[in-house]
């Protein structure tokens, strides 16, 4: 059980960063319109959060399995790398937005996409924080924390949006 675990852990590793080589390279090589940079590109840091937390998951359980107990430092870098992986990409993103909403001057108003950002960052608020207790990095708990309050803000500005959007719908009125 332990083999095929890791096994998958990896090769969904694997993949990610070949889909992401694609992504990378489309970003940075190809024209770009600020329609192109949808709200969901946050799940590519999501990617990494869930691998993150993945392999916390086996390191936590490694006391279980031979195997895991064997290849635990090289799980630890791997499961380090992915989280590194998934914080790279929030300033990118970050920037990507100013670029977007600041400088292309795409509209900042409600689609239903903004809800692609709520699971990324509640989910790298989780594996920064098992990712703090496998590794005994206290210091990793306030990003957490941090990462916590964004998730719920980004909800509440979704869910905000959400009812907004409903409101002028139905303030619309019927056949316009």
């Amino acid at each position: 059980m332990a083999l095929a675990l890791l096994g998958l852990w990896l090769w969904g590793g694997v993949l990610y960063a070949l889909l992401m080589s694609l992504i990378f390279y489309r970003i940075m090589f190809l024209p770009l319109s600020p329609t192109d940079l949808s709200p969901p590109y946050w799940i590519n840091m999501g990617a990494m959060a869930i691998s993150t937390l993945a392999g916390t998951l086996l390191l936590q359980q490694s006391h279980a399995w031979p195997l895991l107990q064997t290849v635990q430092p090289f799980v630890q870098g791997v499961t380090l790398l992915f989280w590194a992986g998934g914080s790279w990409w929030i300033p990118l993103l970050l920037v990507l937005g100013v670029w977007r909403h600041g400088l292309q001057r795409h509209p900042l108003r409600y689609e239903g996409l903004y809800w692609a950002m709520v699971f990324p960052l509640g989910m790298y608020a989780m594996a920064t924080h098992h990712l703090a207790l496998a590794l005994e990095q206290a210091w990793l708990e306030p990003l957490a924390r941090a990462f916590m309050w964004a998730a719920l803000a980004a909800w509440a500005l979704a869910a905000l949006g959400l009812l907004g959007a409903l409101a002028q719908a139905l303030r619309r009125p019927a056949g316009a």
